[in-house]
């Protein structure tokens, strides 16, 4: 069997840690590049978020009606967050017959692209956004004696409440339900990083004004930007890491 044409560009890590406004960038100020890759659309049993369109940023599906598709040998259905979300697998193998795409979203849909037999021939383009670097990680864990866990999770939690601030204004139980869900998954999903050709890591997650207060992104938004786009273009990006599987306990 041939090796499909096109690259599957599969950008992941925890939630709000800045792949959506890194997407978003790069169609803004990279819009030659974005218009060569086929954004992959997963099924979802969440409500959408303020802004989010059906069949645009998920094909948005009662829990029932996507438990229906474990049956299906055309699609991959896993359990995240709290949530139960689809990938049509059948759907992607004919895209990248002819063209490239991207994932943007969790870690556990990004290790499914990355192991799921029936994508074992595809040219695959891995990298992880963390809000932590390596070093950071490693003071913690061996200087500080920190629980990385806990750590990370709190890390995450404050990026979470911001953001869920901004698009909802007063906070209800379940709003706060959820963030704690998304907060708790987020050193598991750290975990994962090792899995990926490079790890960039940003401190500008979603709640960040860094993204597009000034139209071109400052910080570690614009560094994370240069990478994407270095690896878009086949090249090596600066300032990613390789991490080690044991890096994380």
């Amino acid at each position: 069997m041939n090796t499909p044409a096109g690259r599957l560009v599969i950008l992941s890590g925890p939630s709000c840690v800045g792949k959506s406004p890194l997407a978003r960038a790069l169609a803004r100020i990279h819009p030659e590049l974005r218009a060569k890759l086929e954004p992959v659309v997963l099924y979802t049993s969440r409500a959408p978020r303020p802004g989010e369109r059906d069949a645009v940023d998920f094909h948005f599906r009662s829990r029932t009606e996507i438990e229906s598709l474990r049956t299906d040998e055309r699609y991959a259905v896993l359990e995240v967050r709290g949530d139960v979300q689809a990938l049509d697998v059948q759907g992607l193998c004919g895209l990248l017959e002819a063209k490239d795409a991207l994932f943007e979203g969790n870690p556990f849909v990004g290790r499914t692209l990355q192991t799921h037999p029936r994508l074992e021939r595809i040219h695959r383009v891995t990298l992880f956004l963390s809000p932590l670097s390596a070093g950071e990680l490693r003071f913690l864990r061996d200087e500080a004696r920190a629980p990385l866990p806990e750590f990370v999770g709190e890390v995450m939690r404050r990026k979470l409440l911001r953001r869920m601030r901004r698009q909802h204004g007063e906070l209800s139980l379940r709003d706060l339900e959820e963030v704690e869900r998304r907060a708790a998954s987020a050193y598991l999903e750290l975990k994962e990083a090792h899995h990926y050709e490079h790890v960039v890591p940003n401190h500008d997650g979603e709640d960040s004004e860094n993204w597009e207060a000034f139209y071109y992104p400052i910080g570690d938004a614009r560094r994370a930007l240069l990478a994407l786009v270095s690896l878009l273009r086949g090249e090596v990006p600066e300032g990613s890491e390789h991490w080690e599987a044991d890096l994380l306990p």
